[in-house]
């Protein structure tokens, strides 16, 4: 089959693998129709996650048709159609039994990391049965691959964990597409205002087709004056970090209000500096968190009732035999205008 492959830092190549097999009687194999590229896969390609060694197939969502399945798999058979979860959940653990599936002791954040991930044409997907999610009948798939990671990760790191609330005061730091979802998903409690900040102003443009009520290009270092100017010198009371590098992990410390939350949801590939001189009598909590899908099945639900369109996210569409050029198209989204690539395997 044909696979992705990181080899190295800024080393990744199309490759011909063997069509992976079942392992345990509580995998499955996957067929994949359609999956698309992480930010997260551009931090492994620039070797900020030590986890991901060389030779590893990349990929942690996607949508396809059930190949086969082991003997324990009860909930799922081979023909079915189904959304792959980005994280792996044994359903036992005790992180699982506390719905911590991130932090599933054999699970977790595993494929396109510690094991073989979903940018081929088949993938195996241990614990099928708490892993996989039937896709409805008549679902539309592209939508459905921005549930495997985005709209999740959005809601659970950033809009959850950022307590965000109605008639609260919003910034999302970072308009990529993990920002947007935080944006989408943040609607669903009516914050009075949604406070978008990026460095391209097409980015800005999309945040406010998408419902944010202000925006603010931070190009010219002035965002923090720009935003306290908007708030009458208050702050915000949640500052969402979607980024991941020092630079907006810092801003989200400069622009949080009394009593507010910072919620990190960026890959922190090196350090940050926590400002605890500025910091240390304002009452503030900040929240680190890896997805754990909990929210999977409510946000199926509310995309099946049009409530939300995560289809709106999608920019481009490639074929897997294309993948280098999708990833090209994604790492300089500020030429390509891209947000997230749906890739047909």
């Amino acid at each position: 089959m044909k696979a992705f492959v990181y080899s190295g830092p800024a080393k990744m190549s199309l490759e011909d693998r063997p069509v992976p097999v079942i392992s345990e009687p509580t995998d499955a194999i996957v067929k994949i129709s359609k999956t698309t590229i992480c930010g997260t896969d551009l931090h492994i390609l620039k070797g900020d996650v030590s986890t991901c060694q060389p030779g590893r197939i990349l990929g942690h969502e996607g949508v396809g048709v059930i190949e086969s399945v082991g003997a324990a798999v009860t909930a799922f058979k081979a023909g079915d159609r189904v959304l792959i979860s980005c994280i792996s959940a044994c359903g036992k653990c005790e992180y699982c039994r506390r719905q911590m599936y991130s932090h599933c002791t054999t699970g977790g954040w595993i494929l396109g990391n510690k094991i073989d991930g979903t940018q081929a044409e088949f993938v195996r997907i241990p614990y099928a049965d708490t892993s996989l999610y039937p896709i409805p009948e008549g679902a539309d798939e592209e939508a459905l691959v921005m549930l495997s990671d985005i709209l999740p990760t959005g809601f659970e790191c950033g809009v959850l964990n950022g307590k965000v609330q109605p008639g609260s005061t919003v910034a999302i730091v970072g308009c990529g597409p993990i920002g947007l979802a935080a944006l989408l998903t943040a609607q669903f409690y009516s914050p009075a205002r949604i406070i978008a900040i990026d460095l391209d102003n097409n980015r800005l443009e999309v945040a406010r087709r998408f419902g944010a009520t202000d925006s603010i290009n931070s190009a010219d270092g002035k965002a923090v004056e720009a935003l306290m100017a908007m708030t009458d010198k208050r702050g915000v009371d949640t500052a969402i970090e979607a980024v991941g590098i020092p630079a907006t992990f810092e801003l989200c410390q400069k622009i949080v209000a009394p009593g507010g939350i910072i919620a990190n949801i960026g890959v922190h590939g090196v350090k940050v500096d926590l400002h605890l001189e500025n910091l240390w009598d304002r009452n503030i909590t900040i929240t680190t968190r890896l997805v754990d899908t909990v929210s999977t099945p409510m946000l199926l639900s509310t995309v099946q009732s049009r409530k939300i369109d995560p289809k709106l996210l999608i920019t481009h569409r490639f074929k897997l035999e294309r993948i280098l050029d999708a990833y090209n198209t994604f790492k300089h989204a500020a030429d390509t205008r891209a947000l997230k690539v749906i890739i047909e395997a």
